[in-house]
């Protein structure tokens, strides 16, 4: 039997491994989604091996993450429960999209992750693999009473690794869990499970990797500048640029009206500099997982909120009032489709069909002051698509009644009014 795995490196996935290959006699080839965890892969490899892997693959998917995740769902302007930017839902499709891929290449026989069975990412892992391939299997030891009963807590755990001699650092774990990638980084569980602790405090200060305490942020705004074309990000401009693109290693692609033109993972690679700087995209939530349970989170989104704040911004000049409220109505429901793992369903790629045409006229420049926390718009423009008409919004007397016709407000209003005044005069005698 061979297995592909979904392996961090971690505790868990670690034991996991041997498990499996005791369990069912199995060749287990580990695979790692580089969706930005920086550092945290280092080693990896070596200790996938050492762990007794027969290959430990990792898989550089940061570029195909901003371009054909992120920047997609923020089209949409997407945010489960009117707060979580779904950073983890969303990485979610893309890794296991490339583990099946491993697999079917690989002539594996199941998938296995260790995601818990309280959780939304057996639901979303399970979900992409059933719709890519649904000739796979797919292990899920936490939903297992046999693993629950070997390893009910950490100490177990510790103790089969020792025993089995897998490498640990078990002193230097953190009272609570982070997962990373290039959008954002969550913690849950631990202390954070107390919905009272406050983890806004000196004491916790170092937990935060993307972003500044808002009030450690400086204390003079930064001007950034952002260039849209359907609906994406492909340009900024900023005093700070030049050393920023060194210190993330990115390259331009070219240059475009005074923009430097840059592909998605470098916009984000940017934006999130950026937004870290200035303690932009914190957040504390109590949220509603798939499963059924609340569950609090926090999560840094430096980059991604810059981008969210931007988007919404141009669409206000560019898009129509209608295409817009339609796109609006869906949002919610196609949130929900991100965050319960439904990315590679039909409903959600007909949505995304819907969202893709109302973004062709999205083309424009977005400024925005960032200061202490928060992304302030401080401008928007569109030479191209731009739907504002001065003559016609004007207070002014420079208009003229061919862009608008005050008096045709009259009829408008009493048309609009007639239901109104029907009403009123049948029932409210």
């Amino acid at each position: 039997m061979k297995i592909v795995l979904a392996y961090s490196g971690g505790l868990d996935t670690s034991v996991l491994l041997v498990w499996l290959k005791e369990k069912y006699n199995a060749e287990i080839i580990a695979y790692c989604a580089d969706v930005g965890q920086a550092d945290e892969l280092d080693g990896i490899v070596e200790k996938a091996l050492a762990t007794g892997a027969s290959k430990c693959i990792i898989g550089d998917l940061k570029a195909d993450f901003a371009a054909n995740y992120i920047f997609p769902m923020f089209q949409a302007n997407a945010v489960y429960e009117g707060r979580y930017l779904l950073g983890t839902s969303i990485a979610r499709p893309c890794i296991s999209k490339a583990m099946v891929e491993l697999a079917i290449a690989e002539g594996a026989d199941a998938i296995a992750h260790g995601a818990t069975g309280k959780g939304n990412d057996q639901v979303r892992f399970e979900l992409a693999i059933n719709a890519l391939a649904p000739q796979l299997d797919v292990i899920a030891p936490w939903r297992m009473k046999e693993w629950r009963d070997q390893f009910p807590g950490r100490s177990e755990m510790i103790e089969y690794a020792e025993k089995h001699n897998i490498a640990i650092r078990q002193s230097m774990k953190k009272p609570y869990s982070m997962d990373r990638n290039l959008l954002h980084i969550s913690y849950e569980a631990g202390m954070l499970e107390d919905t009272w602790y406050d983890a806004t405090t000196e004491v916790d200060r170092e937990m935060y990797l993307l972003s500044t305490a808002p009030e450690d942020a400086p204390d003079c705004p930064e001007y950034l500048e952002m260039l849209f074309a359907k609906g994406d990000i492909v340009g900024l401009k900023n005093e700070n640029l030049s050393s920023i693109m060194a210190e993330v290693g990115c390259r331009s692609t070219g240059e475009q009206d005074g923009y430097t033109l840059l592909d998605p993972l470098s916009v984000m690679l940017v934006l999130n500099v950026l937004g870290g700087k200035h303690g932009i995209g914190r957040v504390d939530v109590v949220e509603n997982r798939f499963v059924g349970m609340k569950s609090r989170g926090i999560y840094e989104t430096p980059g991604g909120t810059i981008l969210l704040a931007a988007h919404r911004d141009i669409e206000t000049l560019t898009m129509d009032r209608e295409a817009q409220k339609l796109r609006d109505s869906l949002i919610t429901d196609y949130a929900t489709m991100v965050y319960n793992g439904f990315w590679f369903a039909p409903e959600r790629e007909a949505l995304q069909a819907l969202v893709t045409s109302t973004q062709q006229t999205v083309n424009g420049e977005v400024r925005v002051k960032l200061y202490k926390g928060n992304v302030i718009n401080a401008g928007r423009r569109s030479s191209s698509n731009s739907l504002y008409n001065y003559a016609m919004a004007t207070m002014e007397a420079d208009y003229t009644e061919e862009d608008y016709n005050q008096d045709d407000a009259s009829g408008f209003i009493h048309l609009n009014g007639l239901r109104l005044k029907q009403f009123s005069r049948v029932n409210n005698k």
